[in-house]
């Protein structure tokens, strides 16, 4: 859903009438991962406000946009970086590439959205990877949605579920993430065996699920249940045409992890002052405002009013699973490379 969204970024970059290069006195760089998008007048405001030009440099998914910043420290990409989560935040955090910013804009943002007490991250959106199924499929079949992730290994549901490699895929390792949340950690890989054994299929990222094999996305494939986003129901409203009065996809609430995506000041940046103007600007009610319909998820700033298509379809956990970011950082890579032996070899 969120990767339709992404060749907007170049259109921000042209919209800002931004240089090439982040040198110029008037101009930073806001490095972020491919799927980054802000309506064009929200950034122009920022420019008459400060006189500071914002370039948007997209580059890759959230995990390559963080590698890019580590392996470029000593001659930094950019001046801020957005879109490292809470998946990765810990690997942001210790590569120690980032300087610390306690925003006067955070007084608007809940404490439980602000997980780097030292503020060199800062929060910007939230948002929740969940199943979502095809409403259609399951009532023309006269067979029950599933509830919870363990009737995913029901023999009824063999072969229906299709879910994005955590290796490669930032809703991918999310679910990962819930499955651990859910079983722990003497139970998570028996049930992705389960999985496996009833027949879940494995793509490389969310494009080719939801929109290539998901039966309820614009390739109309075989399978009516994907990883995705709570957010994907307003989604499939917003984009049809002519405007649906319901969504055709709905959200297993049992399944959802929280996402939180975070912003940050390189280390190295000329330009720390214009860098926390937009760090500021970032969490601002007219940024925060966009998002929703840029991005399709959540601000994370109070009292910001969400678009009629969100309040009205959105589908919102209301017990999210988690886990602390420390443990996500000291087993994320042990916990991909055992779920690789337990899936796909």
């Amino acid at each position: 859903m969120r990767r339709v969204l992404a060749s907007l970024a170049v259109a921000v970059i042209v919209a800002a009438g931004c240089s090439d290069s982040s040198s110029d006195d008037d101009t930073i760089t806001l490095v972020t991962h491919d799927s980054f998008a802000v309506s064009d007048d929200v950034l122009e405001a920022f420019t008459a406000e400060t006189g500071v030009k914002v370039r948007v440099l997209p580059a890759g998914d959230a995990g390559a946009t963080l590698n890019q910043a580590i392996l470029t420290a000593d001659d930094p990409l950019g001046d801020v970086i957005f879109g490292v989560d809470n998946t990765f935040l810990s690997r942001a955090t210790e590569a120690d590439i980032l300087v610390p910013y306690d925003s006067p804009e955070l007084a608007n943002v809940p404490d439980e959205f602000e997980l780097d007490p030292r503020h060199r991250l800062t929060p910007v959106d939230r948002g929740d990877v969940c199943i979502n199924f095809d409403k259609a499929y399951f009532a023309g079949q006269g067979l029950a949605v599933p509830e919870t992730l363990d009737d995913l290994t029901a023999p009824e549901y063999r072969g229906l579920l299709v879910t994005e490699n955590p290796a490669m895929s930032s809703p991918g390792l999310a679910f990962l993430l819930a499955t651990v949340a859910e079983f722990g950690e003497d139970g998570w890989r028996d049930y992705w065996q389960r999985l496996r054994d009833n027949d879940v299929e494995v793509v490389s990222g969310w494009e080719e699920a939801y929109n290539g094999e998901f039966s309820a996305g614009e390739g109309r494939g075989d399978r009516p249940l994907v990883v995705s986003y709570a957010s994907s129901p307003p989604a499939a409203v917003y984009f049809s045409d002519p405007q649906l009065a319901e969504s055709p996809v709905g959200t297993q609430l049992a399944s959802c992890f929280r996402q939180i995506e975070f912003a940050g000041i390189l280390k190295g940046t000329s330009k720390e002052k214009e860098a926390r103007e937009l760090i500021d600007f970032m969490l601002s009610e007219p940024f925060q405002a966009d998002i929703p319909l840029s991005m399709f998820v959540f601000p994370v700033r109070d009292g910001v009013a969400l678009p009629d298509v969100f309040v009205e379809f959105a589908d919102v956990p209301p017990e999210p699973l988690t886990l602390p970011p420390d443990e996500i950082g000291e087993n994320r890579e042990q916990w991909i490379r055992e779920w690789t032996d337990t899936v796909l070899r």
